[in-house]
C-alpha cells in the first residue's frame, strides 16, 4: 500500500476545470517534485493535499486513510510556504513552538522538540532572535523547523525557495536534501524550477495544464520524455525540436531537406510527419569535413562551466553546447552530427513519444546520411 494516494483528482473553479483527473501513488519516504510552468495547476494540487483547496472529485488518502474531509490540522500534513509565514512579534522559538502550543501539547514536550529541530536545522544559537533580525535562509529555515516539530506524516513545500537569492537557493536546496535523507519522511515539493526538481526529487512528476504528463526519476524523465512538451520543458537549454517526414528510406527534415536521418526498425511509416529531437550536449560539433552539415554560429552563451551556440542548421536554429577548451566565436561555421543513440521522435499531433527501435527502449536505431 502506497503511503499517500491520489485518484481521480479533479478541481474547478466556478465551472472552469483546473485539475482534469490526476493519479499518483506516492511511496513511504519519497521525496517527490511537482513540477511545471505557471497555471499548470502543481500548487493548487499540493494545497488540495494539505486541505486549503476543496476537493470536486476524487479520493486523497494517506496510510489507506481517506483524507477527502479531514480539516488540514488532523491530516497529519506540514507545509512550508514561499513566504515564510512567521509571526514578527516571536521569537524563533515561540514561532517554532506555536503550532505545538496550539495543540495543548505539554511545554516540556515542546521545548523538547523545538531544541530537537533547531539542532537539526542550525538554528540553536538564533532561537531568542525575531523574524526581522534574520537572513531570508534562516527564515526558511524556522519555517521548516515549525513543520518539522510537528512530526507530521507528509512534509508539503511550496514553491519555498523562491524569494531567495541564486546563491542562497543552491545553499537551501543542499540543506533540504541532507534533512529527508536524515528524516526519511515522505515530501512533496513544488517548485516551476527544473533545477530544483532534478537535483532534489526522487520522483518526478511533471504537470501541463492540469494534467499530469510523466512521472519518474529525474534522469529517467531528462532522457526519456513522454512528449514534446517534457522534451522542452527540462533542459537549459531545452531539446532542439525540428518537423520532419518519413520516406521510403530515412526521416528527411522539413527545414533542412538535404540532411536526412536514416532509420533502421522504426514506428513510422512512409509519408508519416514527425517530430525530431535532440538535446544540444549530444550533437556533435566538428570543424569542416566530410562528416555531419555546416552550421553558423549566430550566438553564443557563456555560462562558466560551458557554452551554448545558437547555429543557423538551414532555416532552424539549433542550441548546441560547445566542447570544453574550444575556441569557437561568433560568425564562424562549424559542422554538426546527430548521433543515433541521442534521436527522439514524437508524434507531430499528439506531441506524445513514438516508441522506436527494439534493442534498446525508447531509441530508434538510426545513422546519419546526407542526401
Amino acid at each position: 500500500m502506497s503511503h499517500l494516494s491520489i485518484q481521480a483528482l479533479k478541481k474547478r473553479y466556478d465551472g472552469k476545470q483546473v485539475l482534469h483527473g490526476v493519479d499518483v501513488e506516492i511511496e513511504h519516504g519519497q521525496f517527490v517534485v511537482i513540477v511545471g510552468p505557471s497555471g499548470c495547476g502543481k500548487s493548487t494540487l499540493l494545497r488540495m493535499i494539505a486541505g486549503l483547496e476543496s476537493i470536486t472529485e476524487g479520493v486523497i488518502s494517506i496510510e489507506g486513510e481517506e483524507i477527502n474531509d479531514l480539516d488540514p490540522a488532523d491530516r497529519g500534513c506540514a507545509m512550508v510556504f514561499q513566504n515564510y509565514a512567521l509571526y514578527p512579534h516571536m521569537t524563533v522559538r515561540e514561532n517554532m513552538a506555536y503550532p505545538l502550543k496550539i495543540a495543548r501539547m505539554a511545554k516540556d514536550e515542546r521545548e523538547k522538540r523545538v531544541a530537537e529541530a533547531a539542532a537539526m536545522l542550525d538554528l540553536t544559537a538564533l532561537l531568542d532572535r525575531r523574524p526581522a533580525q534574520l537572513s531570508g535562509g534562516q527564515r526558511q529555515r524556522v519555517a521548516m523547523g515549525r513543520a518539522l516539530v510537528r512530526e507530521p506524516r507528509v512534509f508539503l513545500f511550496d514553491e519555498p525557495l523562491s524569494n531567495l537569492d541564486a546563491k542562497l537557493r543552491v545553499t537551501m536546496r543542499i540543506e533540504i536534501k541532507r534533512l529527508h535523507r536524515r528524516l526519511k519522511a515522505t515530501s512533496i515539493f513544488v517548485t516551476h524550477d527544473q533545477t530544483e526538481a532534478m537535483t532534489l526529487a526522487d520522483t518526478m512528476i511533471v504537470m501541463n495544464g492540469g494534467n499530469v504528463e510523466q512521472v519518474g526519476t529525474p534522469l529517467s524523465i531528462y532522457r526519456e520524455p513522454a512528449s514534446t512538451f517534457v522534451a522542452s520543458f527540462l533542459g537549459a537549454p531545452a531539446m532542439n525540436l525540428m518537423p520532419a517526414r518519413a520516406n521510403e528510406k530515412a526521416l528527411v527534415l522539413q527545414h533542412l531537406p538535404q540532411l536526412a536521418i536514416a532509420l533502421d526498425r522504426h514506428p513510422v511509416a512512409d509519408g508519416d510527419a514527425v517530430t525530431f529531437g535532440i538535446r544540444p550536449e549530444d550533437i556533435v560539433v566538428s570543424p569542416p569535413g566530410p562528416t555531419g552539415h555546416p552550421a553558423r554560429i549566430d550566438l553564443i552563451e557563456e555560462l562558466g562551466g560551458s557554452r551554448i551556440a545558437y547555429c543557423s542548421l538551414g532555416n532552424q536554429e539549433v542550441a548546441v553546447m560547445l566542447p570544453k577548451g574550444g575556441d569557437h566565436r561568433e560568425g564562424e561555421t562549424v559542422h554538426l552530427s546527430f548521433p543515433a543513440r541521442s534521436v527522439h521522435l514524437f508524434d507531430i499531433k499528439t506531441g506524445l513519444r513514438l516508441a522506436q527501435g527494439a534493442t534498446e527502449p525508447g531509441r530508434a536505431r538510426m545513422s546519419l546520411v546526407t542526401a
